[in-house]
């Protein structure tokens, strides 16, 4: 049995869980989230704890238990607490600022950078050089984060563009210049 897929997934107070066939509806005090599962994967509600259980030990079965059961717990972990990523903007003139739904971003192009918030998604703007996605989707909240980071990538010479802000960036030596060859 995979070890992620046979832990049961403990629903806290609050949080209310809909079995239709293979359609599962998470509602919480932050978002209400429905996902479609494998037709394979048996999930059940016992008391407070999800459990998912798989019908035989197919490769493909095996490959679906631990997935099924982690997307079940990043749903009710998402509708409970949600989640949240950080971005970081380094360079002289880069800046961050929110104006309502949107944030307006000088990334040293001719022109500024224009994110607009979309369904399920909060963006949030601490200071000019910090922002932070949150939303109760744990997918939509990466996805998101990487499209505003691919705006302007970190380059590796003088580490300039937006990175996340657990993130390294391997910085390379420049150019010598060719010093001492004749």
């Amino acid at each position: 049995m995979s070890r992620i897929g046979r832990k049961p997934i403990t629903v806290p107070a609050g949080v209310e869980v809909k079995i239709d066939g293979n359609v599962v509806t998470v509602k919480g005090p932050k978002a209400t989230l429905t996902q479609t599962f494998h037709p394979n994967m048996t999930i059940e509600l016992q008391g407070t704890e999800l459990i998912v259980t798989r019908p035989n030990d197919d490769k493909l079965n095996r490959s679906l238990h631990g997935l099924t059961r982690t997307l079940l717990s990043n749903m009710v972990e998402g509708v409970t607490n949600g989640f949240k990523k950080e971005l970081e903007v380094n360079g002289v003139g880069y800046r961050v600022q929110k104006q309502g739904k949107q944030i307006v971003m000088n990334l040293g192009y001719s022109h500024q950078v224009i994110v607009e918030e979309i369904d399920g998604i909060t963006l949030e703007v601490p200071d000019p050089n910090h922002i932070v996605v949150c939303g109760a989707d744990k997918q939509l909240v990466g996805q998101f984060a990487a499209e505003i980071r691919e705006k302007r990538l970190p380059e590796p010479y003088k580490g300039k563009g937006i990175k996340y802000a657990n993130e390294h960036i391997r910085r390379k030596e420049g150019k010598t210049g060719g010093k001492g060859k004749k």
